[in-house]
């Protein structure tokens, strides 16, 4: 779920204006899982334009600020989501670890790198959440390691039912600084699609396993 309106709408024009986001209902791209989608996001593409990566930086840093005063640590989840967290961290003056997908297979064999004590508050940063199946994993790890998570933040979120549930039966709070349907609305008013192509994506949106183009 978005934070705040002005910020979810700054961000998407953001996001467009770089093509970190792609919209493409016509010549889908295929996702990992085998979906099609009109949509390709990548918000590691932020890094490379300084006032973008400050923007998001300082909405991070607001909104825990105001939500959550009293986050101890900052955690990124690799890979996208360690610069950003490491940002975050920086501006705010508070330690950061960051979360691999699985430990490490030589060494120490760690998983959460940098320093964790035992109750621990922690803010997480994501870089996008479409299922939440690999943001709740880092979420896990760090409460595995004995970690407090506080929530999670992430850049943008497709905003599908099933990530919603996911976050909800695992009692992690979330935000996200812009979504699929704000990012739809800039893309129409700003021409970056066509009146003919909303209803496709919409339709995406609600169902993207059924969907078709």
């Amino acid at each position: 779920m978005i934070y705040n309106n002005v910020v979810a709408r700054e961000v998407a024009e953001y996001l467009l204006d770089i093509r970190a986001v792609i919209l493409n209902p016509q010549e889908p791209f295929t996702w990992t899982s085998g979906i099609k989608s009109p949509i390709y996001c990548d918000n590691r593409k932020t890094l490379s334009f300084p006032k973008v990566r400050s923007y998001i930086k300082t909405a991070f840093s607001d909104i825990i600020n105001e939500e959550f005063k009293d986050a101890e640590v900052i955690a990124g989840v690799a890979t996208a989501g360690i610069p950003h967290g490491a940002l975050v961290a920086d501006v705010l003056n508070l330690p950061f670890v960051y979360v691999r997908d699985k430990p490490k297979g030589h060494g120490l064999e760690n998983q959460i790198e940098g320093k964790l004590e035992k109750g621990q508050k922690v803010v997480v940063i994501e870089d996008l959440i479409s299922t939440g199946g690999s943001s709740l994993k880092a979420v896990d790890a760090l409460a595995q390691a004995g970690g407090q998570v506080l929530g999670l933040g992430a850049i943008f979120t497709y905003g599908f039912d099933k990530a919603d549930k996911a976050f909800e039966e695992k009692k992690c709070s979330y935000f996200t600084l812009s979504d699929f349907p704000t990012l739809l609305s800039v893309a129409l008013k700003q021409d970056y699609i066509q009146s003919a192509d909303e209803q496709s994506l919409n339709n995406w949106y609600k169902s993207p396993e059924t969907w078709v183009y």
